[in-house]
Order: structure tokens, then sequence, then C-alpha cells
């Protein structure tokens, strides 16, 4: 039988279970990840099918945001994680057989991508929303730092890992690992309970047509001032973050060997992970907009330095602290959303708060490259209009258009700090919004079998 009452479990041992299998996932499809342009580019030699893939991967996932969100909200999110986790294990499946039988071509990739991207418009926001019924609030800047260093985590270690591996065991071996680790991440979902949370009145409110409830997200954030001023300037980080992050790979090529850029992305990958295990453990501070105004600024502080100096000693410990805060910053942002948003509700609000903030990135991809080709390199190439100016400052020729533009993103991330602190509805959402009311945690997490009897979602 389905229990009737929403039960959030004391401590955070049902997080880490589920935490465990997603992270052990997360690293099999990095491995995949990894293998996958290795075999692309033997195959092709091409930079085209990396954006082709890049593109299958995130924009299913933008375009059906808001109606997974209404599903989610519909249909118990347990069986939704677990449909989905399968439904991008059945992929993976496919891949595997597809490389053992030598008939694997760059199109099934594409279509595997799309998958995937589908199947984690789902997972994402089930997930997401779980944790606020599942994990104490006084825990949730915890929960999301563990989010955080499970994706830290994923840039560090499968590059390594699946490097050694494509010469021993080949495609079609790490791909078969990458589908093993899937059952670690179902297994460690069926082993706990997760409730549904109890109707709102703001979800009784919003039922309707799917359309309908598609469209509740942005209603919602739009009569919450303080919450949609949020998602306005963490939009503006990540369109600022985004756009720079791009260029970081070929601004370091134009002055250093390939070798050094591999050990600064693992320098700038450690910092990530720092920062999410500080978050981890310390959980962020109580007044949470304060911490997140602060951490955003030292971050755009760490990324203009990424452009002062054509040097790795410069350039490295710059993107270590610009990456070291970022996961303080979007722990916080997380636990206030978790806070001020009804739990019925939150598979849409959280969906259309994803949407809006992915679609930065596709814009900020295309942006960059337009820009520091056509506009900010012949700045500051030799003779350009600004070689004598900046260039007296930062250097000219090669890769310091793109430099320039880093700088321009970090003064973007502390211009856009300094116009959030000012304006009061975002400065005091912690206060003038009002924290949901939930369920009293129970002192043991619920047996797997309560969710017996609960209606499997519709195909």
């Amino acid at each position: 039988m389905v229990s009737t009452e929403p039960a959030r479990p004391a401590g955070m041992r049902t997080f880490l279970t589920i935490w465990i299998g997603q992270m052990i996932s997360m690293l099999g499809s990095g491995l995949t990840g990894f293998a996958l342009g290795v075999w692309i580019y033997q195959r092709t030699g091409q930079a085209t099918p990396f954006a082709l893939t890049a593109l299958f991967s995130t924009l299913p996932r933008i375009l059906i945001a808001p109606f997974a969100g209404a599903l989610v909200d519909r249909w118990p999110r347990k069986l939704v994680i677990i449909g989905a986790d399968t439904g991008a294990a059945l992929a993976t499946l496919s891949a595997v057989l597809l490389s053992f039988s030598g008939l694997l071509e760059v199109w099934h990739i594409y279509l595997i991508a799309l998958v995937g991207s589908l199947c984690a418009a789902f997972q994402e926001p089930a997930f997401s929303a779980s944790i606020t019924l599942i994990v104490p609030r006084e825990h949730y800047g915890r929960a999301s730092g563990l989010q955080q260093a499970g994706r830290a985590l994923e840039m560090l270690i499968p590059p390594v890992i699946a490097g050694l591996l494509f010469g021993l065991i080949g495609l079609h071996g790490i791909i078969l690992i990458d589908f093993v680790t899937f059952f670690f991440a179902v297994g460690a979902v069926l082993l706990v309970a997760i409730p549904q949370p109890p109707e709102s009145a703001e979800g009784a409110a919003s039922r309707g047509t799917l359309f309908t409830e598609a469209a509740f997200g942005w209603r919602y954030i739009r009569q919450r001032h303080g919450l949609l001023a949020m998602l306005v300037y963490f939009a503006a980080v990540n369109f600022a973050a985004n756009m720079a992050g791009i260029l970081v790979t070929p601004m370091v090529l134009s002055f250093a060997r390939t070798e050094t850029l591999g050990v600064i992305q693992a320098i700038s990958g450690a910092g990530m992970l720092a920062g999410s295990i500080l978050m981890g453990v310390w959980g962020g501070p109580q007044r949470r907009m304060r911490g997140i105004y602060w951490t955003i600024a030292l971050s755009g502080l760490g990324l203009l330095a990424m452009g002062l100096r054509p040097s790795a000693w410069v350039v490295a410990p710059s993107f270590f602290v610009m990456l070291f805060f970022i996961p303080l910053a979007s722990g916080g942002a997380q636990a206030i959303w978790q806070s001020k948003v009804e739990p019925d509700v939150q598979g849409r609000v959280f969906a259309t708060r994803t949407m809006i903030a992915t679609s930065m990135m596709p814009l900020a991809y295309l942006l960059s490259g337009l820009l520091a080709d056509g506009v900010f390199e012949p700045l500051m190439a030799p003779g350009g209009a600004l070689a004598g100016s900046l260039g007296a400052l930062i250097g000219v020729g090669q890769g310091r258009g793109m430099a320039f533009m880093l700088i321009i993103s970090g003064l973007g991330m502390l211009a856009a700090t300094l116009l959030a602190a000012g304006y009061r509805p975002l400065r005091r959402v912690e206060f003038d919004l009002p924290d949901v009311i939930l369920p009293e945690p129970e002192a043991a997490v619920q047996p797997a079998e309560d969710m017996e009897g609960a209606p499997v979602p519709a195909s």
C-alpha cells in the first residue's frame, strides 16, 4: 500500500543512499562521454559531430522541461527517477550492442544523446524536488554541495580512467561499464522510500490540462518578485560564466601546450570539488543571499584575473578560485528555492527555472565564438585598435582578445551582483517569502515496499 502520510526521514541517510548510486552512474556516463569523444574524432576528424552531439544532449531537455516538470508533479517521483534512469540505461545498452556488432555510426550517437537528454529532463526535476522531503531543511545546503561534488568528480575522474581503458577494452567495453553503473543508480532508489508531497493550496489551484500545468512554473515564479529576480540574476551569471568557459581552452592554447591545458583543467576541477566539499560539510551561511552575493563576486574576480596575463601561473589559480565559489553560490540558491516553493509544485517550478538558466548556454556559446573571432581578437591583434592602450596591460596577439572577453565577463558578474544586491525583493527574499511547511521527519527510512501499488507513469 502507498503510505498516506508523507514522511521526511531524519538525517541525510536516504539522500546519501540515492546520491552514491547516482554518482556511480554519473562516473560511468563520464567514461562513455570521454570515450565517445575520442571515437568520434578518430572516425570523422571533424569538429561538427562534437557540436551536434552537444546540441542533441541539451536542446531536447530545454524544450520539454516545462512539460516534464508538470508530469513529475503528477506522477510518483520515485517511479519517475527509476523510469528515467532505466530509459537512459536502455539507450546505453543499444550503444553497447551496436558497438559489439560493429554497426555503430555517428548518427546513432546523436539519437542516444537525444534519448539521454529526454530522460534527464524528467530525472533532474524529480530528484531535485524529492530532496525537499527527503532532507531536513537545515541540510539543504549540504545536499546541494554533495550534488555539486558529484559533478566535479565527473569532470576529474572519468577522463583519466577512460584514457587508460580505451586502449585496453575499447569503446564497447567502456560503454558496457557505463551500462552496469545504471544498476547502482536504480538499485539505490529501490532501497529507499521517496514520499509524495501533500497537496498544497497552490498545487490544487494549478491543476488542469498538461499545457496549463506546464505554464504554471513560469506564472508561479513571475508572481514572486524575489524568486524572479534570483532567476534573472543567475541567468545573467550563467551567461557570463559560460561565455567565458568556452573560451578558456583556445585562450590557453594560444600561449601554452596541450599538457599545460590539461593541468589547468585538472586544477580548475579540483577547485570546484573543493568548493563542493566545503558546501557539503558546512552547508553555507545562515544569511544565504549575503553569501550568494559574496561568492559570485569572488568568482567573478577569479574570472577577471584569468585574462590579465598569458601565463599558466595566473590562469590556473584564477580558474581554481572561479570554480571554487560556484558550488557555494548555487548551493545557497538551491536551499532558498527548496525552502520557499511548495513541494508538490517543485517539479514544474524547478523545471522552468532550469530551462531558463540552461537556455543561456547555447546563446553564450554562439556569441562567444562570433565575438571572439569577429571583434575582440582583431581589437587586440598587433596594430589593433586597443593594442596600444589595453594591450600594454594584458598583452597583444593571438588569444588576448579572448582574454579581454574573460575580463569583461568577470566585470559582468560583478555588475550583476551589485544590481542584484540593490534590489530589495531579492535582497530580502529569505525574509519576505514565507518558508513552506513540511511534514515532520520520522525516525527511520520507510521500507521500499511502501511504494507498492503506486500508479505507473503513462508512457
